[in-house]
């Protein structure tokens, strides 16, 4: 299954090329729907929307840098609304900011309920985004990615992050079944791969990503979207993993 019929792409992966007007074109002849902007992409919201409207696309999601829900809340409010979009996701936290103990996490937790509480004023939903760090176990036993979600916070699982950091990625989709509206669809290259920081184009990596997807459509995700953090050609990965991520949702190409 698709859902919304609808295949996002996070502009992430293309981000060595400044050009989004030709990304956009290019990105509407594969068959992609959805763009997801990141962090530094925000400065001419109107100017970006102007061009995804020209390509016919949507931008129904994007990432902010953690600090910018703190710092510059209300530009975060208006390029979401300026863009269309429904979920504002947080992505990230710097070395400094993890820690091996167990308070500092649930503290960051209160924090992301704090900003999923404001965002949802503004009509606006909230999500982290994963990477491998949430899943090293603390000394209680638990894990980070469980202090920072707590009982509210939805979640954009980064699946091949995940299962970087040693998790079953499956089980944890399960968990929080019905707070997962965004999914990242990535690969991963055999160990010991150094190219392209070890990832791989969705489909041509070790993950096996049907029972996966499959578990993210049951869990509720209403956006899957392709990424993959360093690739020496990002219209390979587009075109590549656009037919995968179509077979795994039984739909044409």
């Amino acid at each position: 299954m698709l859902p919304n019929n609808d295949i996002s792409f996070q502009l992430w992966s293309s981000r060595a090329d400044k050009d989004l007007d030709a990304q956009f074109a290019a990105f509407k002849a594969l068959g992609y729907t959805d763009m997801q902007p990141f962090h530094s992409q925000y400065d001419d919201p109107a100017g970006m929307k102007r061009l995804l409207d020209a390509h016919g696309l949507t931008a129904k999601t994007g990432h902010f840098n953690t600090s910018m829900f703190e710092d510059e809340y209300d530009r975060v409010v208006a390029a979401a609304h300026t863009l269309g979009m429904t979920l504002c996701v947080a992505p990230w936290l710097n070395v400094e900011d993890r820690s091996s103990e167990v308070a500092p996490w649930k503290r960051w937790g209160e924090k992301l309920r704090g900003y999923a509480r404001r965002l949802a004023a503004d009509g606006l939903k909230f999500a982290w985004h994963n990477h491998d760090f949430e899943f090293v176990r603390l000394p209680d036993g638990s894990y980070p990615i469980e202090h920072l979600l707590g009982d509210e916070v939805d979640w954009e699982i980064d699946v091949a992050w995940a299962i970087r950091g040693g998790a079953d990625a499956k089980a944890w989709i399960e968990r929080y079944r019905g707070r997962i509206p965004a999914v990242h669809v990535k690969d991963l290259a055999p160990a010991g791969t150094t190219s392209e920081g070890g990832w791989a184009d969705v489909g041509h990596g070790v993950i096996n990503w049907q029972p996966l997807w499959d578990a993210s459509v049951a869990a509720g995700s209403q956006l899957m979207v392709a990424e993959h953090d360093a690739p020496d050609d990002y219209r390979r990965f587009a075109r590549r993993s656009i037919v995968a991520m179509k077979r795994l949702a039984g739909v044409a190409s």
